[in-house]
């Protein structure tokens, strides 16, 4: 691995622990103004402290997030169809140039294994690997799970494993309670878990810690922080099980205690 690829990786990938809490805070580009992340500014600036990257756009990053904030981005570079429309449908819409200039820390894009346009999306990705690879840029694959698609292990097995074959340096995707471990045996690139829709907080932190425990290397998660009542006391109980150890009713013990002082 070159030195540039390995230096951007450990940006995202806390040395003590090898883990990682990203932020997810890309899903206006095909959700549009979602609920408590309608001004984005205001949703990220608390948040900043506590992640170890932000998962988001060019247009989000560069209206929205101040320059000095000391956060590696890992660059939401695939889009095209809005909610309206076949999300399968995608292509590559952000310029690795245009990643370099905004410093990333990586990229990321969704493939839709089982989706109507799958074999565009995973040449998108081959495409987006051979270029990263040029310049020592992390592609993040997000495995992306059509509305009649089932989140069983098979599954996401299947397309996790496909998305390292073509290259990717991490996959995010979603947790499932039986056989989550053989996805993560399955794929020899690091899996982060996306947090998927909004939960109670007891069960989010939950899968959280299911998940680093079958493996996970950490969480790229989004609504089930900021849409949370209190945001920050949430991402610092999230923390607290990837990087921390925490059990899951440790984290939510300090979730409430956290809450009370938001």
């Amino acid at each position: 691995m070159d030195w540039g690829l390995k230096n951007r990786m450990s940006r995202v990938f806390k040395s003590k622990t090898g883990r990682t809490v990203m932020l997810a805070v890309d899903h206006g580009y095909f959700q549009g103004p979602t609920t408590r992340l309608e001004n984005p500014r205001k949703t990220i600036t608390p948040l900043v402290p506590y992640a170890d990257s932000l998962m988001l756009t060019r247009g989000t990053l560069r209206n929205c997030v101040d320059a000095v904030a000391d956060v590696p981005v890992v660059l939401r570079v695939s889009g095209g169809p809005s909610i309206l429309k076949e999300l399968s449908n995608e292509e590559i819409t952000t310029s690795m140039k245009e990643a370099l200039r905004l410093n990333s820390a990586g990229v990321g894009m969704s493939v839709f294994v089982g989706g109507e346009h799958e074999k565009q999306t995973l040449v998108n990705l081959g495409h987006l690997v051979n270029e990263a690879e040029e310049f020592g840029m992390p592609v993040l694959a997000i495995t992306a799970v059509g509305k009649e698609m089932e989140r069983d292990s098979r599954y996401l097995g299947l397309a996790c494993r496909i998305a390292a074959e073509y290259g990717a340096h991490i996959v995010k995707t979603y947790y499932c309670k039986e056989g989550f471990g053989k996805v993560v045996d399955g794929c020899p690139v690091p899996i982060v878990i996306a947090g998927g829709k909004k939960i109670e907080e007891k069960g989010a932190l939950e899968m959280s810690y299911n998940a680093i425990q079958a493996g996970a290397k950490g969480v790229d998660m989004g609504r089930n922080i900021w849409q949370s009542d209190h945001p920050v006391a949430m991402i610092k109980a999230v923390r607290a099980i990837v990087h921390d150890n925490y059990t899951a009713k440790e984290a939510n013990e300090l979730f409430e205690k956290e809450k009370k002082r938001s």
